[in-house]
């Protein structure tokens, strides 16, 4: 089964099971943003087929939105934390281990850039996974990571379920390409 099946599957089952939706979200939002799960599991397309849905009218945005926010900021909280207890011993663990060049990506990303860099890498695949981690294993304070952590779930929230909720049309005539 491949993760094209994966994501018809699980679109599938949001379709039919509507009541179902936002703890899903919470669940590829967190997945997408946990530092080993995130590697396996590309949540993003499932996310933008979710927020398709919410543009034909088939959910609600605001329930399905929160749950990405939660799960976003959680998944990222939880890697932080597992940077902090296990520091640099944690990049020989499965599935680090077969992205050996991924935690010093993140690493030089996230010295230059500092809690603007835990903001931003929530936008950028194999970053969203490396640099909380990083922050935790290089001990950055709590309350700056998490300060940049949830304010990027919000945002992250929105650019990733807003396109698709708007409709492929609407959002090219709200960028200014329709």
């Amino acid at each position: 089964m491949t993760m094209a099946d994966i994501a018809e599957a699980v679109l599938a089952f949001i379709k039919l099971h509507k009541g179902a939706a936002a703890p899903i979200v919470f669940v590829l939002a967190m997945g997408e943003s946990v530092a080993f799960v995130s590697l396996l599991l590309p949540a993003t397309v499932m996310l933008w087929g979710v927020g398709a849905m919410i543009g034909a009218g088939l959910l609600d945005f605001w329930p399905i939105c929160i749950a990405a926010v939660i799960g976003a900021g959680l998944g990222d909280w939880f890697s932080f934390w597992l940077g902090s207890f296990f520091r640099e011993p944690i990049a020989h663990l499965w599935p680090l281990s077969r992205y050996p060049e991924l935690l010093p990506r993140g690493r030089a990303f996230f010295q230059r850039w500092g809690a603007a860099g835990v903001f931003i890498s929530k936008f950028f695949g194999p970053l969203r996974a490396a640099v909380p981690l990083v922050a935790g294993i290089s001990g950055m304070p709590a309350l700056p990571f998490q300060l940049a952590n949830w304010a990027s779930a919000v945002v992250w929230a929105f650019v990733t379920l807003l396109p698709g909720a708007l409709g492929a049309g609407h959002f090219m005539k709200w960028i200014g390409r329709g």
